[in-house]
């Protein structure tokens, strides 16, 4: 079975081609960032789009990385980009299979980012928080356990206004539901983004916009702080910030 991520942005698609190859503007959407001030995600990036790419054409806007994983985009009748990536089928890679769910689930989850980064805000600078691993209930949910329950059947669009359990009264609208993952905006985060996983080993992952050191510190604090109480011990690192370890 061949497995599509798709997310449809509204930007043309030199736009969003440009944050497919720059890597300043990478990193203001893939993943988090680890390793000292960053550095770790930097280093993921080159070994990602600069030094694993198979092919690279910016005309046809195709990208294909080492391990088969195509990123197409196409431009959509109101001058939008669909963002598709085609995964390599299982097998592909042996050596990948034991974690392919676990990129699927990673890609979804960046793919929404790369959207809300364009579209809110131009991929401006950002801070995050990743809380990965799993939950030391296997029957729980990571919405649950947040204090966020209440949005898991809130269809894209709604409002909603609730305290999670690690401390911050979060408002904004469900932003997206991709898969296992829902994605509210937080306006208390400067119009940031959690996104909330089901699997995979993704947990939760903040995106703050326009945040001073001493408020991320705080925030950042109060969530790993929670998270280890929640998370299994063989979970890693569990708690995963700028200048921390991925």
């Amino acid at each position: 079975m061949t497995v599509r991520i798709e997310v449809t942005i509204g930007a043309p698609p030199d736009q969003v081609w440009r944050a497919l190859r720059d890597p300043e503007l990478i990193r203001r959407w893939h993943g988090w960032h680890f390793g000292e001030a960053g550095s770790g995600l930097d280093e993921e990036i080159r070994f990602i789009y600069v030094d694993h790419v198979a092919e690279e054409d910016p005309e046809g806007r195709v990208l294909v990385l080492q391990d088969s994983d195509r990123f197409t985009l196409h431009e959509t009748a109101d001058g939008g980009t669909l963002v598709r990536i085609t995964r390599a089928p299982r097998g592909a890679n042996p050596d990948w299979d034991a974690y392919y769910d676990d990129i699927t689930e990673g890609w979804t989850a960046f793919l929404t980012q790369l959207r809300f980064g364009v579209e809110r805000h131009g991929l401006a600078e950002r801070r995050t928080v990743a809380l990965t691993g799993a939950l030391r209930d296997p029957a729980a949910s990571m919405l649950d356990a947040l204090g966020l329950g209440a949005v898991a059947d809130l269809p894209v669009g709604s409002p909603y206004k609730a305290e999670a359990v690690p401390g911050d009264v979060l408002e904004g609208e469900v932003y997206a539901v991709a898969g296992h993952q829902r994605a509210l905006t937080v306006a208390g985060f400067g119009d940031g983004l959690l996104l909330v996983g089901g699997r995979g080993g993704i947990g939760a992952l903040l995106t703050l916009y326009g945040t001073p050191d001493d408020r991320f510190g705080d925030i950042e604090h109060r969530w790993t702080s929670w998270w280890e109480t929640v998370k299994t011990p063989e979970g890693g690192a569990g708690a995963e910030t700028e200048g921390l370890g991925q």
